[in-house]
């Protein structure tokens, strides 16, 4: 089992920057984040294995930058040039055993979330 605890949302408004982190409580190869409106359902963002890299949903390619560092077990998620639609509950997730190649929403495992509110 993997634990993750996810920081840093919070409210922003349109065109600023948000910096999300995510504590494992042990190494992990395949990670990511997704998000979730209530009502919807879960929107990948972003996904980083050891295969691939990093890989990004077309709606924040560009804007949204995935990083791990392995020695503090830490995965980050660093959004610029935020949107209204970027407002949702973001999710630190990880896919273990990994599985290089999958889906942006291949997870196994996931955080409570960290709330990001966009303001037009």
């Amino acid at each position: 089992q993997v634990q993750l605890v996810e920081s840093g949302g919070g409210s922003v408004q349109a065109g600023g920057s948000l910096r999300l982190s995510c504590a494992a409580s042990r190494s992990t190869l395949c990670m990511g984040w997704f998000r979730q409106v209530p009502g919807q359902g879960r929107e990948g963002v972003a996904r980083i294995e050891p295969g691939v890299g990093t890989r990004y949903a077309d709606a924040v390619k560009g804007r949204f930058t995935i990083s791990k560092d392995n020695a503090k077990n830490t995965l980050y998620l660093q959004m610029n040039s935020l949107k209204p639609e970027d407002a949702a509950m973001y999710y630190c997730a990880a896919d273990t055993p990994c599985h290089n190649g999958g889906s942006l929403t291949q997870y196994n495992y996931w955080g409570q979330g960290t709330q990001v509110t966009v303001s037009s």
